[in-house]
C-alpha cells in the first residue's frame, strides 16, 4: 500500500473484530509513526498502550464513569469551541446525522445515541487501545507536532492492514485513566486511539465522511 492509498483508505472505524494484534505489530507501527516532524525534534508525544485484561479493566471503569457521572468529568483542554458557527456547525451536524443514519438510529432517539456514544469507551471493541499524552508545560506547536504523530500512527496501521479510530472522547476521563496507567501529573491526556481489524459487516463502518472541495480551503497565488 502506497502513501496515497493509506491516506484515502483511512477512516474512523467504530466496530472492530476481536482478532488479536500482536505487540510486535504495534511496536512497528509506533516506530514508523515516530518519524513525524516536530519543532527542533523535541518529539513531545507519549503513548500508553493497553490490551488484554489491562484494557478490560480500564474500559470498564471509564464506561461506568461516562454512563453514571459524566457531569463530574472534564477534559484538560478545549477540543471544540463553546459556540459553534459556520461552516463548522453544519459539518458537525451532517457527520452526526450520517453516522446515526447508517446505524438506523433516529436523530431524536436520545437513548440510542447515548448507547452509541458510550461505545467509545470500549474502544469500539478493538483489541488494542492507545492513549496519547503531551507534557502540559509545552505550547501550541507541540499540539501540532503530536497531531502529525497521531496521523502517522493511523497511516502506519493501514500499511499493516489495520484500522483505527482517534477518540478525543477519552480526554474527559483522564482522571479515571490515571488510576490504571502511570501517567504523571505533568502530562495531558489528549486522546485515545482504537486499533484493530475492521468488522466489514458493521453498518457504521460503511459510513464515510465527505470532504470539502479543494476550492473551499485552498488559494493559489502566482501560478
Amino acid at each position: 500500500m502506497n502513501v496515497e492509498e493509506a491516506i484515502l483508505s483511512r477512516k474512523s472505524v467504530r466496530k472492530f473484530l476481536p482478532t488479536p494484534v500482536p505487540r510486535e505489530t504495534v511496536e512497528e507501527i509506533l516506530r514508523v509513526a515516530q518519524r513525524a516532524p516536530s519543532g527542533n525534534n523535541i518529539q513531545p508525544w507519549k503513548v500508553y498502550v493497553v490490551a488484554g485484561e489491562a484494557r478490560e479493566r480500564l474500559c470498564r471503569d471509564v464506561y461506568e464513569a461516562a454512563e453514571k457521572e459524566p457531569e463530574q468529568h472534564q477534559a484538560e483542554y478545549d477540543y471544540y469551541p463553546s459556540n459553534w458557527f459556520e461552516p463548522y456547525a453544519t459539518r458537525r451536524r451532517v457527520c452526526g446525522y450520517g453516522l446515526y443514519s447508517a446505524l438506523g438510529i433516529d436523530r431524536h432517539d436520545k437513548a440510542a445515541r447515548e448507547r452509541q456514544m458510550l461505545r467509545n469507551y470500549l474502544f469500539f471493541d478493538a483489541p488494542v487501545g492507545m492513549f496519547i499524552t503531551l507534557d502540559r508545560r509545552l505550547s501550541t506547536g507541540s499540539y501540532m507536532d503530536t497531531g502529525m504523530f497521531i496521523q502517522n500512527v493511523m497511516l502506519a496501521a493501514r500499511a499493516h492492514g489495520l484500522h483505527t479510530c482517534a477518540q478525543a472522547a477519552f480526554a474527559w476521563y483522564h482522571d479515571v485513566i490515571r488510576r490504571h496507567l502511570p501517567i504523571p501529573p505533568e502530562e495531558i491526556v489528549l486522546c485515545g486511539i482504537a486499533l484493530g481489524h475492521e468488522d466489514p459487516a458493521a453498518p457504521e463502518n460503511a459510513f464515510i465522511t465527505e470532504r470539502a472541495a479543494l476550492e473551499e480551503f485552498t488559494q493559489f497565488h502566482g501560478f
